[in-house]
């Protein structure tokens, strides 16, 4: 299986292919699902920025578009702008979507250029969840 390590760099190598011509806050992100498959994403930008995708939501969308169906059990974060880029709060709720275990682990890159990681638990104890009666 692949290392937090490589998670990380497979995001960084992705994060050079953002479309982020308007806030030039490129990030890239790799998800790991327990199937042992990963895919990519990078941050597409709008220039109206509601209209623009973020990359973990990007490489989610590329998961689901390949037919994946197995748990998301980790993804990895990157920008070369920020250390410890966290996800949005879009992007957390979306992690909700996918976290039926309460257990993705979210890789990102510290100031000293380690890997860190967080439970999505403990950067999003709320969430929205939908009660349909």
């Amino acid at each position: 299986m692949l290392t937090n390590t490589d998670l990380l760099n497979k995001a960084k190598q992705v994060s050079n292919n953002a479309y982020c011509k308007y806030s030039k806050f490129a990030v890239g992100a790799c998800v790991l699902y327990s199937s042992g498959k990963t895919y990519l994403g990078c941050n597409v930008e709008n220039s109206s920025y509601g209209l623009s995708l973020c990359a973990e939501r990007n490489a989610i969308s590329t998961a689901i578009a390949m037919g994946e169906n197995s748990q998301l059990i980790k993804i990895a974060i990157y920008s070369p702008s920020s250390k410890k880029c966290f996800p949005c709060g879009a992007c957390r709720q979306w992690l909700q979507e996918f976290n039926s275990e309460k257990n993705i682990e979210i890789i990102l890159e510290d100031e000293n250029s380690n890997c860190i990681s967080y439970y999505l638990t403990e950067i999003f104890p709320y969430s929205f969840e939908l009660n349909v009666i």
